[in-house]
C-alpha cells in the first residue's frame, strides 16, 4: 500500500552537538503519547518529518535544530 505525503508536512534537521541527544516523536489525537525515540551521538544528523501521526518532536540534549523557519540550539539540562 502506497503512503501519500501529508500536504504541508515539514521536515526538520537535528544535529547532535554532543553524545546522548534524545529525539522523541509525539502523537496526534486526544491523548499525546510517545511513539518513537532515537538517541544521537555527537555529529550524527537526523531528518524528521511532521506527519499524520507526529504532531510534536521533543529534543533533549545539546543539538542544532534547523527548520524552514530558522535555526535554534537546544541546551544541556
Amino acid at each position: 500500500m502506497e503512503k501519500k505525503p501529508v500536504p504541508g508536512a515539514d521536515y526538520i534537521v537535528i544535529k547532535a552537538i554532543e553524545d546522548g541527544v534524545n529525539v522523541i516523536g509525539l502523537t496526534r489525537g486526544s491523548d499525546t503519547r510517545f511513539h518513537h525515540s532515537e538517541k544521537l551521538d555527537q555529529g550524527e544528523v537526523m531528518i524528521a518529518q511532521f506527519t499524520e501521526h507526529t504532531s510534536a518532536i521533543k529534543i533533549r540534549g545539546n543539538a542544532k535544530i534547523i527548520t524552514s523557519y530558522g535555526e535554534v540550539n537546544s541546551e544541556k539540562k
